[in-house]
């Protein structure tokens, strides 16, 4: 719903609250009333306006300009015609005009629709058309004028600044459902086809001959593409591989191949999820009992953990030059389910990451830490040089985004 659209419900009200006021006024008066009939008749005109209009005034595509020409124009009609119907001593005593405050609601309309420009022209009519009923500038005329003014202009501009707000609003809010789409499409290529290529780089390199010039291709390629997918909005991630095929790129598709279906209330147990990740080179820790996630978080988790035991895979070597070893932790904390990815190779040298995701590689960035960041978690990595790395991951159980 429009940020506006309570203020034309309250104007709603407001016209139909102020006519209903004005002919309490004119039946509490009506003895005093040179012509009364006269008076009756514009009210009986203001009375049937309003009730017909109720439903022009409920929203801003049905509230027109015009429409609110001619509510200004009954407005006016009533201010100028109320010294011809009414004694000078009610007037000279600051009696009310015909219409009374249902002539603010001409000018809120105003403001409401075209803003506090239109609402202090509207203001001014108003305005001037009290001084000439009541013939002059009266103190009392001259407050009622000014605080029609003042209100009507800063209702007005209230209401350009919430629609100026609520536009920024819309366009934020378009801007993450694109970067968040941007982050997927580039989570599924990092995934997929970067690894493909990089994969076909090496091997072409290492067979040589026509293959060589094969890989070189598909490295230029792969170059290309991690330049697209990380320029601009920062992307997102890769899917698990099987930890017995070091050798084949993670395929997120074989991977939901994979995938235990959840349970009937819509859970994974995260120990189903990881095991497979257990192999020679991979030990593997768990609860006793099961560790229930959202399926999408739990997926979400376990991807990212393949993707830390890629990191691995392709950069971690023991001191013998075999690859690593790694350890899989899965723990089952009260408010959070935490996994913790430990290997026994070389560690990240200083700065490394950050230079990583300055040519393009982003599986830090994107596959681990931001899955983790659209789960509502968090993803720590610990990493000394000659000791190893330690990827801690968290996911919170009670978070909105598991939902």
């Amino acid at each position: 719903m429009s940020v506006e659209q309570p203020l034309w419900s309250a104007l709603t009200a407001y016209r139909v609250l102020t006519m209903g006021y004005a002919l309490a006024l004119y039946v509490h008066a009506y003895d005093a009333y040179t012509r009364p009939l006269g008076a009756g008749a514009y009210l009986a005109v203001l009375a049937l306006w309003t009730l017909a209009t109720v439903r022009r005034v409920s929203s801003a595509e049905r509230c027109t300009p015009p429409f609110l020409a001619v509510e200004l124009a009954v407005a006016l009609t009533g201010i100028l015609l109320t010294p011809v119907v009414d004694t000078q001593a009610r007037i000279d005593a600051g009696g009310p005009t015909l219409p009374s405050i249902w002539t603010a609601g001409a000018v809120l309309g105003f403001a409401i629709k075209k803003g506090w420009r239109w609402a202090a022209g509207a203001s001014l009519l108003v305005g001037a058309a009290n001084v000439v009923a009541a013939g002059g500038f009266a103190q009392d005329t001259v407050h009622n004028v000014l605080l029609v003014c003042i209100a009507s202009i800063a209702i007005g501009y209230v209401v350009e600044v919430a629609r100026a707000s609520e536009r920024t609003l819309a366009r934020a809010l378009q801007i993450e459902a694109a970067t968040r789409e941007r982050e997927r499409l580039a989570r599924d290529i990092h995934d997929s086809v970067l690894q493909v290529l990089a994969m076909v780089q090496r091997r072409g390199a290492a067979i040589g001959g026509e293959a060589a010039e094969l890989g070189r291709l598909a490295g230029e390629q792969e170059a290309a593409l991690r330049t697209l997918v990380s320029s601009g909005v920062v992307p997102e991630v890769p899917a698990p591989r099987a930890a017995g095929s070091p050798s084949s790129p993670s395929s997120a598709a074989s991977f939901a191949a994979a995938v235990p279906p959840p349970e009937e209330d819509g859970t994974c147990d995260v120990r189903a999820l990881l095991s497979a990740y257990a192999g020679s080179r991979v030990s593997f820790a768990e609860p006793g009992a099961p560790v229930p996630l959202p399926a999408a978080a739990a997926r979400e988790l376990t991807a990212a953990v393949g993707a830390a035991l890629d990191n691995v895979r392709r950069h971690a070597r023991g001191p013998s030059g075999e690859e690593a070893q790694a350890w899989i932790l899965l723990e089952d904390e009260p408010d959070a389910v935490v996994v913790t990815v430990r290997d026994d190779g070389p560690g990240i040298p200083p700065g490394r990451l950050e230079d990583a995701e300055a040519e393009g590689r982003m599986g830090v960035a994107l596959s681990i830490r931001g899955r983790l960041r659209d789960l509502g978690g968090d993803a720590e990595l610990v990493s000394v040089p000659g000791q190893g790395t330690e990827v801690e991951l968290r996911v919170p159980k009670d978070d909105q985004h598991n939902q």
